[in-house]
Parts: structure tokens; sequence; C-alpha cells
């Protein structure tokens, strides 16, 4: 249990974090649009890493191929995708660069995780952050330990819910038989 109670404080410790960087350009009321779109498209980043050189060899290969989406979804091993050389940490080497490497990177994603970011309505706050000289300082949160959304981290099963299998009827039924037995004799004690 402590474990996971540590996992949730490092997320929330993030969420806290990337607030502070956005104070000013934005209002808290504006948090929100800044650190969903980027959580998602960090939660994106980490599960493709393990496979990102190999998508990156696929893509060189099939770029000009009608078929050449299902090929790299089948060389990520998601539904998805992204074929631009950045990842979160690629991005930090280029302070000067950023907003357009950045944008490459989201250019990148298989169409599918491009209309997720579309339905964000993002753009305009790529753009907004890059004005104010937030845009680097607020991707570099994300690529702390605390933003680590890798799945061997945060796994696709519900991470808040701890799965136990039923137990067996028969083992259910001894038990409710025993706590009868117990309340009976405590009651004849009481009663009697």
């Amino acid at each position: 249990m402590a474990i996971r109670s540590a996992k949730i404080d490092q997320k929330a410790d993030l969420i806290w974090a990337i607030a502070d960087k956005l104070t000013g350009p934005y209002k808290p009321h504006e948090y929100g649009d800044v650190i969903l779109p980027l959580t998602v498209i960090r939660r994106f980043d980490c599960i493709l890493f393990d496979t990102k050189d190999a998508v990156l060899k696929k893509y060189e290969e099939v770029k000009n191929l009608p078929m050449k989406d299902v090929l790299l979804r089948k060389a990520s091993g998601f539904d998805f995708y992204n074929t631009s050389k950045y990842t979160f940490e690629k991005l930090m080497d280029d302070l000067d660069h950023i907003e357009e490497n950045f944008r490459d990177y989201l250019n990148g994603f298989s169409e599918n995780v491009q209309d997720i970011i579309q339905k964000f309505e993002f753009d305009g706050h790529i753009t907004r952050m890059a004005n104010k000289n937030i845009l680097y300082i607020v991707l570099k949160e994300f690529t702390t330990e605390k933003a680590n959304l890798h799945p061997d981290e945060i796994p696709f099963t519900r991470y808040f819910y701890k799965y136990e299998a039923p137990r067996p009827s028969e083992e259910i039924m001894a038990e409710i038989m025993e706590l009868e037995k117990e309340l009976s004799g405590s009651l004849e004690e009481v009663f009697c």
C-alpha cells in the first residue's frame, strides 16, 4: 500500500510542479488545459519508448508504402506509433528550437493519436507557452522521474485497484457458517 501511495504522491507532486511553472502566463483555472494534454502525450511517449528505435527503422523502410500505418503499428506493438526522431527527453537537447521540435514530435504520431491531441485544442497553448518562454521548462518537468508514465511504472490494468480472484463459494459458505456459530454462541451467552 505504501508503494502505491508513494506513486500517487509522486504524480501529485508532478501536477503541482507544472502548475508552479504555469503561474503567471496561465490562471489556475487554465492549468488543466496544459497539464491534461501533456500528461496524455507523455503517457504515449512512455508507452512507445521500448519500441521507438524499431519504429524509426521500420519507418525508413516503409515511409512511401500505402500500408505503412499497419506496418508501423506492428513495429510499435500498439495501435499507435510515433515516427519523429524526438522523445520528451530528446526535446531537451535543443532549447532554441523547442517549439518547432515539439510540433515535429506531435506530428510524428499516428493519425489516431493526432486526432486525440487535436480534440484538446492544444496547439494554441504550445504557441502561448513558447511566447511566454515556459514551453521548455514545462516539458522539462515531464522528463523527471515523477513524470515516468511507462507501463512498468503505471500498468495498463486498473492502477488503483488490486485484483483479487473471487474465493470459491464453498470457502465463503464455510466462513459464514463459522460466523453464524460464533454469533449463536455469543447470543446464547447474553440471553441465557
